[in-house]
């Protein structure tokens, strides 16, 4: 497909900020990632779901598409995580002993048991605590384009790629029996892991973890990232064809 792209389209004929991205959702998140938010994105699907790309009928389809301009880019919103860690030996840290690190997240933000116990979770929304603690294998804050990701698996309910909402799904969590909530995008999630000695617990962001969690923060980025999706692409017809019924 790359080869068929390079000898058949005129790639200066696109615009010059456009990215296509050949692979799943994990490369697009990687391309996103490692690239920045400067670009627009359009993802042929060479994984296994895809819910961030498209649908590859015929490279011939693909190629009159994009030479057309028969696209749509949507500016879908990120996840900004602030981690306060554990400094590793020979680093300096703050005055309360930890090194305060910053992440971005497309599809979801999550802490997790590092340990085959449990972690215990103090769990904030805005400002005020919801749950202290809170016994549990982890907690989801996903996006609503990233809630057909680990949230759905953990139990959370698959949402519109386009709604502009934050949604919290608890994982394996033993007491209290916490349910997954959706909130405005707006709202802002602290969680404080409790007893570290004894109950380590990591931040994953995208993907990439952050081990020896002290605090954590995950709130809307007000910086979103472009997605572009072909001419005919149905976001509904997608979530229930590859997720709800796939």
């Amino acid at each position: 497909m790359a080869h068929y792209l390079e000898r058949h389209l005129d790639q200066a004929a696109l615009p010059p900020d456009l990215c296509v991205v050949l692979g799943g959702d994990g490369t697009m998140l990687r391309a996103i990632r490692e690239l920045g938010p400067d670009w627009t994105f359009l993802g042929l699907n060479f994984g296994r779901v895809g819910f961030l790309m498209n649908d590859v009928e015929s490279p011939s389809a693909v190629r009159g598409l994009l030479a057309e301009g028969r696209y749509q880019v949507h500016d879908l919103p990120r996840l900004a995580l602030t981690v306060w860690i554990e400094p590793a030996a020979g680093e300096p840290g703050r005055g309360d002993g930890t090194t305060a690190l910053s992440a971005i997240a497309l599809n979801d933000v999550f802490a997790e048991r590092m340990t085959a116990q449990s972690c215990h979770l103090r769990v904030s929304i805005d400002g005020n605590i919801v749950v202290d603690p809170l016994v549990c294998d982890g907690l989801i804050v996903a996006t609503a384009l990233g809630s057909t990701a680990y949230s759905l698996s953990a139990g959370g309910p698959a949402c519109h790629a386009l709604l502009q909402s934050l949604h919290i799904t608890p994982i394996c969590a033993f007491a209290p029996r916490l349910l997954p909530i959706a909130l405005p995008l707006t709202s802002r999630v602290e969680i404080e892991p409790l007893d570290l000695e004894h109950r380590p617990v990591r931040a994953v962001a995208d993907g990439i973890g952050y081990p020896q969690v002290r605090r954590m923060r995950v709130e809307n980025s007000g910086m979103g990232v472009r997605l572009a999706f072909l001419e005919g692409h149905d976001f509904t017809a997608s979530l229930f064809r590859k997720v709800l019924l796939g």
